[in-house]
C-alpha cells in the first residue's frame, strides 16, 4: 500500500458536514466566554470597571488580569525555546498594569450565551493611558524606540537596547569577511519579508470542562499537539497537575503553525471554568484571530555574496532584524535562529557563512511558527541573492544555480551553518522543472515580447530550495533552547482476531494521518486498511507524544509506526516458530502469512498467530501473552526535502496587474506513502506562498493599529487567481530514518515566494528593476514601471 493514491479517509465525515470540531460541542450548563481587548497597541491600564457588566442579564462572572493574577491557580503563559543571551519577559493571561498590543485581553466576561457575553463586554469600562508604540522590528532595535517591555538593563550587556530580546550569531565571521576581500564581485540585496496572518478554517477555540470531584480538566482545543499544551499549562498557566488535565484535539480546520503555540486564551477559559463549577467556552471570531493568532514571518534583511571570476560563491553574510512582537509565543526565539539561520547555505557549496539576526520587541501580535517557520525566510533571501548573483555575473539564474549546487558525491555535507545534509541530488529535480516549463521556449517568447513592446510583460521565475524538517535529534535540539523534546510516540495494539489499532502522537489538523498510517501499518502486516484504527490527539488516550508541526509526521510519527511494527512482526516470529516448530531465524513474513525459508508448505496465518498470543495456550516459554508495542522514534539528523519550482507571470503593462500563468513545482520528499495526499500538501502550501509573494500582508499603522484586520483589507488568494499546478517529483531516500521520507507539508510555502518573486522582478527588467518587496500588488508593480518603485 506503500506509494499507492489512496483516497482519504477522513474526508466522508467532513465533506458530509459530519465533521466535529470544538465549537460543535454542547455540554450541559456550558457557559460561553469574551475575553475584553485593548483597542490601543501600547497602553497604561489605570483601571477597570466591571460593575455594569456583572450586572447585565445572563452573566455568571466577570475576572480582571488583577483576579488572575491574585489568585492561586493561574499563572503566565511561558516560553518553550530559550537561547543563552534571550531576555525572558512575563507574558500575563490577562494585562494587568501594560497593554502591549491591541488585541491583548483585558478582562473576560462569563455568561449563559456567547451573545449576552459579548453585550456585557462592550459594558466593562477601561481607563487607558496612551503610549508610544513601535512595529517596525529595526526601529525598536533603537535605544530610543518606545520600550515594550520595562526590565532594566542586562547585567552582562548593559549597553543593549531594552527592547533586543536576541542577538544571535552564527558561522565565522572572519573566515566570511576573507572571503569577501578576495571577491571579484560582490552582489546585494535589501529584502522585507511579510507579516502574515493564518487562516484557518476554524479559528482557535477552547471548550473546558472542570470536575470538581475528581479534580480534572478537561479541555477540548484547536491544537496541532495536545500533551504539550497540557504540560505547559500544567507547568505555568493553571495550578494542576499533568495527569489532572485531558486534552482533546477533535476536528482541527487547520493550523498552519499558529496552533502549536500555547495562548493566553485557552489557558483563561480553563481558569474561568475551575472558577465558575461550570463548561467554559470560548471561540475566536474572525476579527480576533487576525489580532490575536500569532503572525508569521516579519523580517529585514540585508544579504551580500562574495563571487569568485567564475560565478563561483565564495560567501555569504546575512543581517537580519526580526519582530518577536509584544511577547515571546511558544516557539518564536526559534524561528528567526536555528530555523532561520541554518538554511542559509541552500542548495550551495559554500565555505564561508556568517549569520547575524536581532530579535527585537514590537507593539504588535507575537509573531511565532507558520507553515515553514524561518525556512520560507532563509529561501527567500538566498534565492534573491542568487539572482543578485547572476545580474551582476551576466549568468542566467540556472546557470549560476548549476554552477554553485552541492555535488552528490559530496554527501553527507556539513554547512557552514551548523546542519549535515544527509542526502541529495539537485540538478535532476531542476532539469525536469526547466523541461516541464518549456524553459528556453519561455525566454524566446520573452525577448520577442521585450524587443517589440507588444502583449504583456512576461517573467520566469526560478527557486531551487532545500528544508529541514523532522526536526530533531532532542538532544542536539534541547542543547539550542528547546523546552521539549522532538521524538515522536506510536502504539501498535493487534487484536485477537488480526485487527489492529494505532495510537499516534502525532496530531493532525488536515494532513491526512488516518489514511497514510493506515497504509504503513497494511504495507507492513498485509492486512486491509480496513481493519486499521488509527486514534490520535487525546492525552487520555494515546501516549505522550510530540504532535504536528514542521513537515514530521511522516518522518518522525511515521517512523515510531514503523519500528512499534517491525517490534510486532518479530514477536509474531517467535510465536510462529513455536507453533511450526521451526528456528526463528528460518521464519520469513510476508503476504499476511508466516511461513519458513525453503519449506512452502509449511506455514501458519496472521489470525492464526494473532489468536494465539492472547489465548497464551501454547507460546514460547517466558513469553508475555498479548501482541501490544511501543516505540519513541528520535530521529538522528533532521530530514532535507528540496526541490526547483519555475513560476510564470504576465503582468499588464497599463495597470501593473500581474498574473501567474504557470506554477511548475518539482519536489523531493524522498519515499512517498500516498501521492495524492502528497500532492494536496503541495498545492496547499503554493497557495499560501503565492499568497504572501502577490497579495498578503499585515500592516500596522504608526500607533501599532492593524488596518488590514479583516478579510477585505487582508487579501487572502482566490481559487480564479491561481493556476492549475505543474507538479512532479523526484526521489532521493532519507538514509536514516526505516521509510526514506523527508516531508512534504511545507515545500510549497517555502519555495514559491522566492519564484513568484523572482517571476516578476524579471518581466520588469526592460525598466532597470532589480527587487521589489512582497506583496507584489499592482500599484506596487506600477510604480515600479513608472520610475517610483
Amino acid at each position: 500500500m506503500i506509494g499507492e493514491a489512496v483516497k482519504r479517509r477522513e474526508d466522508p465525515a467532513l465533506v458530509m458536514g459530519k465533521g466535529k470540531y470544538t465549537d460543535d460541542f454542547q455540554l450541559p450548563e456550558m457557559t460561553h466566554a469574551v475575553i475584553v481587548r485593548s483597542p490601543y497597541a501600547h497602553a497604561k491600564v489605570v483601571s477597570v470597571d466591571t460593575a455594569a457588566a456583572a450586572a447585565a442579564p445572563g452573566v455568571v462572572a466577570v475576572f480582571t488580569g488583577a483576579d488572575i493574577a491574585a489568585s492561586e491557580d493561574g499563572g503566565h503563559v511561558p516560553v518553550g525555546w530559550l537561547h543563552p543571551d534571550l531576555r525572558i519577559v512575563p507574558h500575563p493571561m490577562l494585562a494587568v498594569d501594560t497593554v502591549r498590543y491591541v488585541g491583548d485581553g483585558v478582562a473576560v466576561v462569563v455568561a449563559e450565551d456567547r451573545y449576552l457575553a459579548r453585550d456585557a463586554a462592550e459594558l466593562v469600562e477601561v481607563e487607558y493611558e496612551d503610549l508610544p508604540a513601535v512595529t517596525d522590528p529595526r526601529d525598536a532595535a533603537d535605544p530610543d524606540a518606545p520600550v515594550v517591555h520595562h526590565l532594566g538593563a542586562d547585567e552582562e550587556d548593559p549597553g543593549r537596547p531594552l527592547n533586543v530580546a536576541f542577538d544571535w550569531e552564527l558561522g565565522d565571521k572572519d573566515k566570511t569577511d576573507a572571503a569577501f576581500a578576495k571577491a571579484h564581485k560582490v552582489a546585494s540585496i535589501e529584502v522585507r519579508n511579510n507579516r502574515l496572518i493564518p487562516h484557518a478554517v476554524e479559528p482557535r477555540a477552547a471548550l473546558a470542562d472542570f470536575d470538581d470531584i475528581k479534580g480534572m480538566l478537561t479541555l477540548r482545543m484547536t491544537s496541532q499537539n495536545p500533551h504539550v499544551h497540557r504540560l505547559l499549562m500544567a507547568l505555568a498557566s493553571i495550578n494542576l497537575p499533568e495527569h489532572k488535565i485531558r486534552v482533546i484535539a477533535p476536528e482541527v480546520g487547520g493550523g498552519f503553525g499558529s496552533k502549536i503555540h500555547l495562548y493566553p486564551d485557552e489557558a483563561i477559559a480553563a481558569w474561568c471554568a475551575m472558577r465558575v463549577h461550570r463548561p467554559v467556552k470560548w471561540v475566536a471570531t474572525r476579527s480576533e484571530t487576525n489580532l490575536t493568532d500569532a503572525h508569521g514571518r516579519d523580517h529585514w534583511t540585508k544579504a551580500d555574496v562574495a563571487l569568485d571570476e567564475n560565478g563561483k560563491i565564495l560567501g555569504f553574510r546575512y543581517m537580519t532584524w526580526a519582530a518577536m512582537g509584544s511577547y515571546l509565543s511558544t516557539f518564536a526565539p526559534s524561528v528567526p535562529t536555528y530555523l532561520y539561520g541554518t538554511l542559509l547555505s541552500g542548495q550551495y557549496d559554500v565555505d564561508a557563512i556568517h549569520v547575524r539576526t536581532i530579535g527585537t520587541f514590537t507593539h504588535t501580535t507575537p509573531v511565532d511558527a507558520y507553515r515553514g517557520a524561518g525556512r520560507p525566510e532563509a529561501t527567500f533571501n538566498v534565492e534573491r541573492l542568487l539572482d543578485a548573483a547572476a545580474d551582476v555575473m551576466e549568468m542566467d539564474p540556472t546557470e549560476i544555480r548549476r554552477l554553485n549546487f552541492i555535488a552528490p558525491d559530496k554527501f553527507p555535507y556539513d554547512t557552514q551553518v551548523a546542519l549535515q545534509y544527509d542526502s541529495g541530488d539537485y540538478e535532476p529535480a531542476l532539469d525536469k522543472a526547466l523541461e516541464m516549463a518549456g524553459y528556453k521556449d519561455l525566454r524566446a517568447e520573452q525577448k520577442k515580447r521585450n524587443e517589440s513592446g507588444e502583449g504583456k510583460l512576461l517573467g520566469i521565475g526560478i527557486s531551487t530550495y532545500i528544508e529541514a524538517c523532522g526536526i530533531a535529534p532532542s538532544q542536539v535540539v534541547g542543547a539550542l533552547g528547546a523546552q521539549a523534546g522532538l521524538w515522536e510516540s506510536a502504539k501498535v495494539r493487534v487484536h485477537p482476531t488480526g485487527q489492529v489499532t494505532v495510537f499516534t502522537g502525532s496530531s493532525p489538523h488536515g494532513q491526512g494521518h488516518e489514511t497514510t498510517f493506515a497504509q504503513i501499518v497494511a504495507s507492513k502486516l498485509g492486512v486491509a486498511m480496513e481493519q486499521v484504527e488509527v486514534v490520535h490527539s487525546d492525552t487520555e488516550k494515546v501516549q505522550f507524544g510530540m504532535g504536528t508541526y514542521g513537515s514530521r509526521s511522516i518522518p518522525v510519527g511515521g517512523s515510531a509506526l514503523s519500528e512499534s511494527l517491525d517490534r510486532v512482526v518479530a514477536k509474531g516470529k517467535k510465536i510462529a516458530a513455536h507453533l511450526m516448530e521451526a528456528a526463528e531465524e528460518d521464519v520469513v513474513f510476508e503476504n499476511n502469512n508466516f511461513g519458513v525459508k525453503g519449506v512452502p508448505a509449511k506455514s501458519v496465518g496472521w489470525g492464526d498467530v494473532t489468536l494465539m498470543a492472547y489465548l497464551a495456550h501454547n507460546l514460547p516459554e517466558d513469553m508475555e501473552p498479548g501482541l501490544e508495542e511501543t516505540a519513541f522514534y528520535n530521529p538522528a539528523n533532521f530530514v532535507y526535502p528540496f526541490g526547483a519550482h519555475v513560476a510564470v507571470v504576465e503582468i499588464d503593462r497599463e495597470t501593473g496587474e500581474v498574473d501567474l500563468v504557470r506554477y511548475v513545482a518539482i519536489d523531493d520528499c524522498g519515499e512517498v506513502i500516498n501521492p495524492m495526499i502528497v500532492e494536496g500538501q503541495v498545492h496547499g502550501g503554493l497557495a499560501q506562498g503565492i499568497g504572501q509573494a502577490l497579495w498578503e500582508e499585515a500592516v500596522y499603522d504608526e500607533n501599532g493599529s492593524l488596518i488590514t484586520g479583516t478579510m477585505l483589507d487582508y487579501a487572502l488568494p482566490r481559487a480564479h487567481r491561481l493556476p492549475s499546478y505543474e507538479t512532479g517529483h523526484t526521489c532521493t531516500p532519507c538514509p536514516h530514518n526505516p521509510l526514506g521520507a523527508k516531508g512534504i507539508g511545507e515545500t510549497g510555502s517555502i519555495g514559491s515566494p522566492a519564484a513568484v518573486t523572482s517571476a516578476v522582478v524579471d518581466a520588469l527588467q526592460p525598466f532597470g528593476v532589480k527587487h521589489l518587496d512582497m506583496p507584489l500588488t499592482p500599484e506596487k508593480v506600477w510604480r515600479a514601471m513608472n520610475g517610483g518603485a
